[in-house]
């Protein structure tokens, strides 16, 4: 085990002025590691490193893969890239997405959990659906400890939300509090050190799933055996999903590696469906064209009775292609956020 505590803290949307809180909050002699995965487009160079170093003392960096953990350092996860912490050093690698995100929180956290037990310390603050719980829950389950953004405090509450559902959070905080709390934190003694009993086929899980973000095959590697195969494909890859249970929650994973949590999964499926939906009328639109076409072309001929065919059975492609339309505008991506305002509304309009 380190001789210093590891930090690691998962933000999405609304997470960047917390992130920018707690660096200008920290002490110099911060005695910990901060490890830090906040999602953001693949496209789309980060400069957080930056604007963490400028904020704060403590010099923050995106971490080559293979460096060594140093305590006083804050870590950032590279664009398109997940951040893995792997005993005394830090792995940077592409492999499958998680929750439709590389990076993911959750790699980070896993990682974190299965290499350092209780000297994790797992942060989750702002951000939409629940990445980040599956992550939390394993740090708890290997003796680390919780903290969660103060939900009230968060510009977006889902995921602080998702966290305290699922997971028995030890410190709830708001973004201005942060650094003092995990400052007394990183000081303390490592709390259930020697105590956690982690079953071995438990442990085992986990330690495929870190290898499955390092690129290791997931098939190869054994995942369908961890869970019972369900009849869901994966919104990435098409491949087949087992379901694995942590806790009280359901998460998914296909053969080839990528991970979803349950809400992460109705988004993805309930967005699939427009862009299904799409791609039929566009090839019915491509069939009412082209019948279109020959028909005047059998028209220009002088063949209009074939003429008349084509155009009735291009009218009759047009409505279908008119009653698809009018299906893709009341699509709506579902998530358990959006199913609680829906229900909200229900009962509001029922009293």
């Amino acid at each position: 085990m380190l001789p210093y505590r590891i930090v690691v803290v998962g933000a999405s949307a609304g997470g960047t002025q917390p992130l920018l809180e707690l660096a200008a909050a920290l002490p110099a002699d911060f005695s910990g590691s901060i490890c830090v995965v906040t999602h953001m487009p693949a496209h789309t160079p980060s400069r957080l490193p930056d604007i963490l170093s400028n904020a704060g003392p403590l010099h923050a960096t995106h971490p080559e893969d293979g460096e060594p953990l140093r305590p006083g350092r804050i870590y950032c996860a590279p664009t398109d890239r997940h951040l893995l912490v792997e005993d005394h050093h830090l792995a940077v690698k592409q492999g499958p997405k998680e929750n439709r995100h590389r990076p993911a929180i959750d790699t980070l956290f896993r990682s974190a959990a299965y290499s350092h037990g209780p000297n994790v310390i797992g942060v989750v603050l702002s951000g939409m659906l629940d990445d980040g719980t599956s992550g939390l829950w394993t740090i708890k389950h290997f003796g680390g400890t919780a903290v969660v953004q103060d939900p009230r405090d968060a510009e977006f509450d889902s995921m602080p939300l998702s966290a305290l559902n699922q997971v028995n959070v030890d410190h709830t905080v708001r973004a201005r509090d942060l650094a003092t709390l995990l400052t007394r934190l990183v000081g303390e003694p490592v709390p259930n050190a020697g105590e956690v009993n982690v079953p071995d086929d438990e442990r085992r899980r986990v330690e495929i799933e870190v290898s499955i973000a390092r690129r290791d095959s997931a098939f190869r590697k054994g995942i369908m055996d961890f869970g019972k195969v369900t009849p869901q494909t994966c919104p990435e890859c098409g491949g087949v999903l087992v379901q694995i249970k942590e806790g009280g929650f359901t998460r998914y994973r296909c053969h080839t590696g990528h991970a979803y949590t349950g809400d992460t999964l109705l988004a993805s499926v309930t967005e699939h469906v427009e862009e299904t939906l799409w791609r039929a009328m566009r090839t019915l639109e491509e069939a009412t064209m082209l019948l279109e076409n020959t028909g005047t072309e059998l028209e220009e001929s002088g063949n209009a009775r074939l003429a008349r065919e084509y155009a009735r059975q291009a009218r009759q492609v047009e409505a279908r292609t008119r009653a698809i339309f009018d299906a893709i505008t009341p699509n709506e991506t579902l998530s358990a956020q959006r199913l609680k305002q829906h229900a909200e509304q229900d009962g509001d309009e029922s009293t």
